[in-house]
């Protein structure tokens, strides 16, 4: 078996967001896209597109926005222990 290369603990706070902001702009914009084009191949030439600028916006946003969130969820979130 060939051993698989990790990246440094220190990018997970970066690899944690980039895999979120995939998936869920794939989920979202998949439903989008759908929903306006319905299941066609128009829907299956238009999602990819749609799919990567809502990546490209989603990822930096997230950056931002999850310190905000886990301050949040730690003012409504009683702490372990």
């Amino acid at each position: 078996m060939i051993p698989v290369r990790k990246l440094p603990a220190r990018y997970g706070a970066l690899v944690t967001p980039l895999i979120l902001s995939g998936l869920m702009t794939l989920i979202v914009s998949g439903i989008s896209t759908l929903r306006v084009l319905g299941p066609t191949p128009a829907f299956l030439q238009s999602w990819p597109s749609a799919w990567g600028l809502s990546w490209l916006v989603a990822f930096p946003v997230l950056l931002l926005a999850l310190p905000v969130a886990r301050r949040l969820t730690a003012m409504i979130v009683a702490p372990t222990g």
